[in-house]
């Protein structure tokens, strides 16, 4: 009877763990609607803000070009890792810290800096990097401002040739049950690529007060939405790989939880043939002395 109260045990703490990771997985399903709203309203502006960056930059004469778009010699690199500040979300954060390691590998002759947004980026990397910056706190009251600040601190050394480019590394929001690792060049900021075998369409823009006014203030704002939307896609996703590993741990246990059960009641049946089977021989023991 041990054993069947040590199976009931088991049973019993299952059951619970499956209420909290059934638990867990509703609430990020209710978070994650508002994240996915949030990236899929922010994705298009800020792509589009992005590509007419790029073409007025590629159309501008070169001694015109921003300086946030001026190539240089590669000696120092920061990269921008985006994680979460909590677990149990599967490979979520893992896949972020594996593609870091990818690119500290392929960047290994660079000065490398990281700049961690989350706590398990910035646990991954503190006692073998050099840090720039632990941002963790922004998902405290996560907004386009605390971002902007903190992209504009990366822009900032940028500017002054403390770094020569910038790169962030995060989970693009595909759907619920599916994130991509990305690493997008944030500093200089890309050119539109051009091929010249094909007919080229000019861009006609107009510009008022002046290009360069306009560029100087779009600029730095495609910037700062790049990073904001890199942050909102982690998000998304950070809830999404949540809810999709609760949702799988709640069915692991339930499913060993019937195993159980049925483990349970066999013993059980066992045991209880076994004192009819006491009971009986005692009977006719005690009919035939």
């Amino acid at each position: 009877m041990a054993n069947l109260k040590e199976i009931r045990g088991r049973i019993s703490s299952i059951s619970s763990t499956m209420q909290i990771t059934r638990a867990m997985k509703m609430v990020s399903a209710a978070k994650l609607k508002k994240a996915q709203d949030a990236i899929v309203m922010l994705r298009p502006y800020s792509e589009k803000l992005q590509e007419i960056i790029q073409n007025v930059n590629s159309s501008s004469d070169p001694d015109q070009v921003s300086i946030y778009a001026q190539k240089r010699e590669v000696k120092r690199v920061l990269f921008i890792a985006v994680t979460s500040n909590r677990g149990l979300a599967g490979a979520f954060n893992s896949n972020v810290v594996k593609e870091l390691n990818i690119q500290f590998q392929k960047n290994a002759q660079y000065e490398i800096e990281v700049l961690t947004i989350g706590k398990k980026a910035y646990d991954a990397v503190r006692k073998t990097r050099s840090v720039y910056s632990n941002e963790s706190a922004v998902f405290d009251n996560l907004n386009f401002e605390a971002v902007s600040n903190l992209t504009e601190a990366a822009m900032s050394s940028f500017k002054e040739g403390k770094f020569d480019e910038v790169y962030v590394i995060y989970n693009k929001f595909i759907n619920a049950a599916t994130q991509e690792v990305t690493t997008e060049q944030v500093l200089p900021i890309l050119m539109a690529e051009v091929d010249p075998t094909e007919p080229q369409v000019e861009t006609d823009y107009i510009f008022e007060p002046n290009r360069a006014e306009i560029l100087d203030n779009l600029i730095p704002k495609s910037i700062k939405t790049q990073v904001f939307k890199a942050v909102l896609d982690s998000v998304a996703s950070e809830h999404g790989a949540r809810m999709t590993a609760m949702h799988k741990a709640t069915d692991n246990a339930q499913e060993l939880k019937n195993d159980l059960v049925i483990f349970y009641n066999k013993a059980r049946q066992a045991a209880i043939t076994n004192e009819i089977l006491e009971i009986v021989s005692g009977a006719e023991a005690l009919k035939n002395s």
